[in-house]
């Protein structure tokens, strides 16, 4: 049996992807001034909407923080060459996905529900037009209803499937589902995020061809993280009667990777060469949590220049 090597760059890649995944809930669990910041925002009044969404989103944070603590734990682990047993991996992966799912829900669950009772107050006893509260639905109540409910599910799903005493096949498939399903999550949020920059006041389209590089990132957002998932999801159906890791086209999963992570460093560096600031970065830079996705392209380059002895040796 040949013997892995200690180093190769599929393994510093996912020891910086897991490393930054870590990073950023740390960051995330002690930096506690955005909690009440809408408040402040308001000239200090009080709005019990905001602490509720923020108290409720930190105690999600804790769960992604512990989610990270299990992933870096797990990866060091690996890297210091203590084999754990499979039952012991298996149980540290499903903890991690479970905490991911709690993380989910409880940081944006508070937001769906408060934002779905405000368009019905709002359309009941405000007059606001179908057409109104249709679009208001799209662009701020769905995204965080799919966020909060449709993805911990799929998540508790993956975490149920995968058992050492079931088929590796099925927790392939249901990670390849729940991966899919975080492409059309982002694209939902980011395209939403744009459409209410463009309805801002005295914005409109002409906001984006007067900068190129707002336009490619809407482009992007828009048109190219759903191509994205669609490609996602046809490799999904595809791989559906993988056996093990080894079955996977590991090059294609580079692509879907190198792609994913490439689409939030374009944005992130958008704002490093060009400058300025406004509400797309405003959200995307200081309201994302998933900027730890900047690292993907470590990951994803190392899967897409794989050699096929390497993807039949799994080697890491």
């Amino acid at each position: 049996m040949a013997t892995q090597k200690f180093y190769s760059p599929l393994k510093a890649g996912l020891f910086i992807v897991v490393l930054s995944y870590f990073l950023f809930a740390l960051h995330d669990t002690f930096t506690l001034s955005w909690i009440g910041e809408w408040n402040r925002f308001f000239a200090g009044h009080f709005i019990f909407e905001v602490y509720a969404e923020d108290i409720i989103g930190f105690v999600g944070t804790l769960f992604r923080f512990a989610a990270g603590i299990i992933a870096i734990a797990v990866v060091i682990c690996f890297f210091a060459k203590k084999v754990l047993s499979k039952p012991a991996t298996f149980n540290a992966i499903r903890l991690v996905v479970v905490f991911e799912g709690i993380y989910w829900a409880l940081a944006f669950l508070p937001t769906a529900y408060f934002e779905v009772k405000n368009m019905f107050f709002t359309r009941t006893f405000g007059h606001l037009s179908t057409m109104a509260f249709l679009n208001s639905f799209a662009t701020n109540a769905l995204p965080v209803l799919v966020e909060s409910i449709a993805l911990p599910i799929f998540l508790f799903i993956l975490a149920y499937k995968l058992s050492p005493s079931k088929p590796l096949k099925v927790g392939i498939r249901w990670g390849m589902i729940t991966g899919t399903l975080y492409v059309f999550v982002f694209w939902l949020l980011n395209t939403t995020i744009w459409i209410s920059v463009i309805n801002e006041p005295g914005k409109g389209t002409a906001y984006l061809t007067s900068y190129p590089q707002y336009f490619l990132s809407f482009i992007l957002s828009a048109i190219g993280l759903l191509l994205l998932g669609i490609y996602a999801a046809g490799f999904t159906v595809k791989s559906r009667r993988a056996e093990t890791l080894q079955e996977l086209r590991l090059k294609t999963v580079g692509v879907i990777i190198l792609a994913l992570g490439i689409y939030f460093l374009w944005n992130y560096l958008t704002w490093i060469f060009f400058g300025g600031w406004s509400n797309w970065f405003a959200w995307f830079l200081g309201h994302n949590e998933d900027l730890w996705a900047l690292s993907l392209p470590m990951l994803g380059l190392p899967l897409l220049f794989s050699r096929k002895t390497q993807q039949q040796g799994a080697s890491f």
